[in-house]
């Protein structure tokens, strides 16, 4: 395990003091690998919580840029970083908050092609991409490289997320038909309530460090369903 520096410990002293995180737990959170598809929405919290957390190297994947629109939920983009790469963007943001933390930039889709190559060397996934296909081919390079992936969606006012960990329910097991294109509308289409991914990026960040230091019961084969209008939380089982 990485030893903490002494900059570390006064960071991370909340963590050291807590319940079943502790030295050990931080140690776990250092050393972990994550990869990070999508620094939009859902990326946005992830990326910010779990650099805030100690996670040793966050992978971002994502080959946008920065736009106007973006700002009313993507909190890690400011107004002057418009056009320039999320991705990369992301690099400077984690750089201000935690110098303890490394981030690499995948400025690219992932694909079925490259999904692979992105995934090797990372312990856990973290999916905030926008849409369905490239939701699934994650889970399914996830679960060929036997490691979880905590996945999250957002849409106008709702939310969800979930964990695929090796040996539990599969991705196919709660979408085992893709939807039609009409029934997942982007969120550019009929929009999304900024906090919305707020919620539901915070909830997978809180997955994510349960996982790498193995306190609590992440949601495996349980999908947690968020009504932001009516301020209500709902788990189906799958």
């Amino acid at each position: 395990m990485s030893v903490l520096s002494a900059d570390e410990t006064r960071r991370y002293a909340r963590h050291l003091v807590l319940r079943d995180i502790g030295g050990a737990g931080q140690q776990k959170l250092k050393a972990a690998r994550v990869l990070i598809i999508g620094a939009g929405g859902l990326g946005s919290p992830v990326i910010a919580y779990l650099a805030a957390a100690g996670v040793g190297t966050l992978g971002v994947v994502d080959d946008d840029t920065v736009s106007l629109s973006n700002l009313q939920r993507q909190i890690i983009h400011r107004t002057q970083d418009a056009g320039v790469g999320k991705a990369n963007n992301a690099t400077t943001f984690v750089a201000a908050l935690n110098p303890h933390v490394n981030v690499v930039a995948h400025e690219v889709r992932l694909d079925a092609a490259n999904a692979e190559g992105l995934l090797a060397g990372y312990h856990l996934v973290l999916d905030g991409s926008d849409n369905f296909d490239t939701r699934r081919i994650a889970a399914e390079a996830a679960e060929r490289a036997g490691i979880p992936l905590v996945s999250g969606a957002v849409s106008m006012w709702d939310g969800q997320v979930t964990v695929f960990a090796p040996g539990g329910p599969r991705f196919a097991d709660l979408y085992p038909v893709t939807p039609d294109a009409a029934d997942v509308p982007s969120c550019e289409a009929v929009g999304v309530l900024g906090p919305v991914t707020g919620v539901i990026g915070t909830l997978m960040a809180m997955e994510a460090i349960k996982l790498i230091t193995g306190v609590g019961e992440p949601l495996v084969g349980r999908l947690l369903l968020y009504d932001g209008r009516a301020a209500r939380f709902t788990e189906l089982a799958y």
